[in-house]
């Protein structure tokens, strides 16, 4: 049903690769979504991707300070009882963030800078980036423009890249700092993830988000939300978590041949995307030419 609008959707949706070193020495990846709305290299994407991509110089400063007065220390007996108050200084614990590196994968063949416009209220971001002369995504997205088509009960897929398998990184021991290598897996996987839609939600008296009856998956935040003709209804954002009060306690069942007790408090997990009609709103706020 979705073959055809996943091939045309995968032109313009790309993966955001980030890499995150915590104190206690932990390298762990972590992913996530945007997609382009038109060939002058503007894209969507949430307002918490945007957020985790932003305090990234702010992490990495905090840690280069933190390393330039590490090695200031006397090599003496002091030197632990010295680096345990540096450590409290910046409130540095094992699994305290300290580095965050973070690359847009397929979108151009250089980014010098970027400029972005947050929405006051909703999971939304526009991310400008300046100075690439090419492109290296192949189209944009085409917006519904009939609010009539978005009902209850309609099928939609969502596309985004949840599973970080990417491994082309490291510690670069010698300087104290994780990089990008050449080595390695440098792709994750595109996944999509179909639901119809459930409920609405409403913010300030208009229609702001779209929920499904499926999650959206963790690394698919900033993706979009199509139609079987490709046709972009909304940008995926979160995921709620609804007890359904079939909880079972303290239950005896078999097995693989053994008896054992169970407990079961069942959920259903469902996602929430910003409405087409938000995102359009908040294109024209900022004078971004989109495509219905």
């Amino acid at each position: 049903m979705y073959v055809n609008a996943i091939e045309k959707v995968d032109q313009y949706t790309r993966p955001i690769h980030s890499i995150l070193r915590t104190y206690g020495g932990l390298i762990s990846p972590a992913t996530a979504t945007l997609f382009f709305v038109n060939d002058n290299g503007v894209a969507i994407t949430c307002k918490h991707v945007l957020q985790f991509i932003a305090q990234a110089d702010n992490v990495n400063k905090n840690y280069i300070d933190f390393k330039s007065e590490r090695d200031k220390l006397p090599k003496n007996g002091l030197f632990h009882r010295k680096l345990r108050d540096l450590e409290k200084k910046y409130n540095y614990k094992k699994d305290t963030v300290v580095q965050i590196k973070n690359n847009f994968i397929g979108c151009f063949d250089k980014i010098t800078h970027v400029q972005w416009h947050q929405h006051p209220q909703l999971d939304l971001a526009i991310i400008e980036f300046k100075g690439q002369a090419q492109n290296l995504y192949d189209a944009h997205a085409t917006f519904v423009n009939d609010p009539n088509k978005i009902k209850q009960g309609r099928s939609l897929c969502r596309l985004g890249y949840p599973f970080p398998e990417f491994d082309n990184f490291q510690l670069n021991a010698v300087i104290d700092d994780i990089e990008w290598t050449q080595q390695g897996n440098a792709t994750s996987p595109k996944f999509p993830i179909d639901g119809i839609i459930s409920r609405f939600g409403i913010d300030n008296g208009v229609l702001a988000t779209i929920e499904l009856t499926t999650p959206g998956l963790k690394g698919q935040s900033g993706g979009p939300l199509f139609d079987s003709d490709g046709l972009i209804y909304g940008m995926q954002f979160m995921t709620s978590h609804l007890h359904l009060g079939f909880d079972i306690n303290s239950i005896d069942v078999i097995s693989g041949g053994k008896k054992m007790t169970v407990t079961n408090h069942p959920f259903l997990h469902v996602g929430h995307c910003v409405h087409v009609d938000r995102i359009k709103e908040f294109l024209k706020l900022h004078n971004i030419p989109f495509h219905e």
